[in-house]
């Protein structure tokens, strides 16, 4: 059996394949607007992608073939790219992912389109904002835990916290988790969002993993779509989808798909990203 922890040279060369999966949402991000289509989405995705000399990991799953997925509204997760215009106001989730030189990055934005009503703006920010938060807290739990059990709570006390400030409810998905990354993009071990009773796999030099809250606005009850992908919340409410790649490695941890190793995002927990030796 595989052991989940890589060696320092593996870990830096999963670099590279972080930093192109940035990159394909950056130029999602910037292309964002009321009309445009999430298929034009995956398309400017995919460019960007194979330009860097990578390929895009999603389309190698069996039975998908695009470069991201989209998730707008009430998808929370695992949407299909499709022909139907964004609308002003609509919240909408961005996965994507990047081999290149066999070994893989994943990662995932929530954007909201410009526009809508006041109200609907205060809901889908509240919502994008706290599962971002809580995704940076689990992260920055990587540079001290000593069990992956303590990241999961982590996340978990934001998005509690949050819930308990505003008096509004928030759902945190139970069926579907972070996880290891390396030569496939989905490995062991499980990253749930919330904190469970057993301990989880130690936290040390060379373990590599994506975290990623899916937080709904409502009920944390979803169903899957005919289209045996797209994954919806039963009652309607909104959905939200934040993810990095991190690196933990001998000197610290490295966010291998945001800027200067998520320096930014880091630096409210005291943690300064290093980056792995030999990358």
């Amino acid at each position: 059996m595989r052991s989940i922890y890589k060696r320092p040279e593996e870990i830096a060369a999963m670099v590279p394949a972080g930093e192109l999966t940035r990159k394909a949402l950056d130029a999602v991000e910037a292309a964002i607007r009321s009309g445009i289509t999430t298929l034009e989405l995956d398309a400017i995705a995919e460019e960007t992608v194979r330009a860097g000399g990578g390929i895009p990991n999603f389309a190698l799953v069996p039975g998908y073939r695009h470069t991201v997925c989209a998730s707008v509204n009430d998808a929370v997760v695992h949407g299909i790219p499709n022909r139907r215009p964004l609308e002003p106001g609509d919240l909408v989730s961005i996965d994507a992912g990047a081999k290149l030189g066999g070994w893989n990055g994943d990662s995932a934005r929530t954007f909201l389109v410009p526009g809508g009503s006041p109200e609907r703006i205060a809901e889908a920010t509240r919502l994008s904002d706290v599962t971002k938060a809580s995704m940076w807290a689990g992260i920055a739990k990587l540079a001290s835990a000593k069990h992956l059990s303590e990241v999961s709570g982590a996340i978990e006390d934001v998005i509690v916290a949050r819930e308990d400030e505003d008096g509004l409810p928030l759902g945190i998905l139970e069926e579907y988790a972070g996880h290891g990354i390396g030569r496939d993009m989905h490995e062991v071990p499980e990253i749930l969002n919330y904190r469970t009773r057993g301990r989880g796999p130690v936290v040390k030099p060379g373990l590599c993993v994506c975290i990623e809250p899916m937080v709904t606005s409502g009920s944390e009850e979803v169903g899957e779509d005919l289209d045996g992908w797209t994954v919806r919340t039963l009652d309607g409410s909104l959905g939200a989808h934040w993810e990095h790649t991190v690196l933990v490695h001998r000197d610290g941890i490295w966010v291998s798909t945001a800027p200067e190793g998520g320096r930014e995002g880091l630096a409210p927990f005291g943690v300064v990203p290093v980056l792995p030796a030999g990358a």
